[in-house]
């Protein structure tokens, strides 16, 4: 009989599926240079309409198709207002997280609270019946293996790859990037695109596996974009970092349920809003170093504790890439 951790563990895999597919997306296109702060009503729009297509036509591909394609549209909306009109990328992506979540409960109404198809388990022959690791990595959904192989993926196309180096020089010294010949607006649209359509893939996962059907304002997708770009920072814009970022805060989601039932005293909203905080607070350790007041408390601390908070710190900074929502004119 299997622990009942370990279907707890397994639930956490399948809660951070889409958010890590989403993760991946924005480190992409931020790795470029281009902010998509769209996410938020990306993702609710995307799950809506992967929701309606999936439930009008009966096929989850098609559902997917559908949302992914919603993702890369916004995605390629915020590119052409920044890339080629010149307008700030944060004020059209908060324009459009905005109008993208406003239009997903007014157009998803009819669909609220309906039956739809749902993306089941697709347990994998011989490895499902391994002891602990059988059901909780090898009896999941398509999507947490899809999340697993885009990070793979990405980590090798970023690090391992001369397209990659390309990715990476673009978003950190444009200007040297097209001295050597880089079409630079042409790469961040094709990744400013490309993690779009990665979100938009991620709202589907989030509506038609991990919640199974579209509630409108409970749905309780709003304000996961924010979360995808607080950790897509977390992270330092390295996609096995940014992954591990989403496990930490799926764990402390269903590690706030677990300890609930043994504090009755404490309302459940306080549990369930615990993790944001937690985030936060992980998000600012990352430059916290940085502070000259956290250099002059840890220069009061012994020799061997100064050092190990010294490298403790230094393994939580991240810097942006130096393009970062900077505008760029090949000339």
């Amino acid at each position: 009989m299997t622990p009942e951790w370990i279907f707890g563990l397994a639930g956490v895999l399948v809660a951070a599926a889409p958010l890590v597919i989403a993760v991946v997306g924005e480190t992409l296109s931020e790795r470029a240079g281009v902010v998509n702060l769209s996410l938020n009503g990306a993702m609710l729009l995307a799950a809506m309409v992967g929701f309606a297509a999936a439930v009008q036509t009966g096929s989850l591909e098609l559902g997917f198709l559908a949302a992914t394609m919603i993702g890369a549209l916004m995605a390629l909306v915020v590119a052409f207002a920044s890339l080629t009109l010149r307008q700030s990328q944060v004020a059209v992506g908060l324009v459009l997280a905005l109008l993208g979540r406003d239009l997903a409960y007014f157009l998803g109404s009819p669909f609220m609270n309906i039956p739809g198809p749902r993306v089941g388990p697709l347990p994998i022959p011989v490895l499902k019946d391994l002891p602990i690791l059988g059901p909780l990595l090898f009896q999941q959904t398509p999507t947490v293996y899809i999340s697993v192989l885009v990070v793979v993926a990405a980590w090798i196309w970023m690090f391992r790859t001369r397209p990659g180096l390309v990715l990476r020089c673009v978003g950190e010294r444009p200007s040297a990037a097209f001295g050597r010949g880089v079409p630079v607006t042409r790469v961040r649209y094709g990744y400013a695109v490309l993690g779009g359509a990665l979100v938009g893939f991620a709202g589907a996962a989030y509506i038609l596996d991990f919640k199974g059907g579209w509630q409108g304002p409970i749905s309780g997708m709003d304000g996961i974009g924010w979360i995808v770009l607080a950790i897509t920072i977390f992270g330092g814009w390295h996609p096995v970092r940014g992954a591990f970022g989403v496990l930490l805060f799926a764990l402390l989601q269903w590690l706030s349920l677990v300890v609930q039932p043994s504090l009755p005293g404490i309302p459940p909203q306080v549990f369930y809003v615990v993790p944001f905080p937690l985030m936060i607070f992980a998000l600012l350790l990352t430059n916290l170093g940085n502070a000259e007041w956290v250099q002059m408390a840890l220069s009061r601390l012994p020799e061997s504790r100064r050092r190990l908070a010294f490298r403790i710190l230094h393994s939580l900074r991240v810097s942006p890439p130096a393009g970062l929502g900077m505008a760029f004119k090949e000339e």
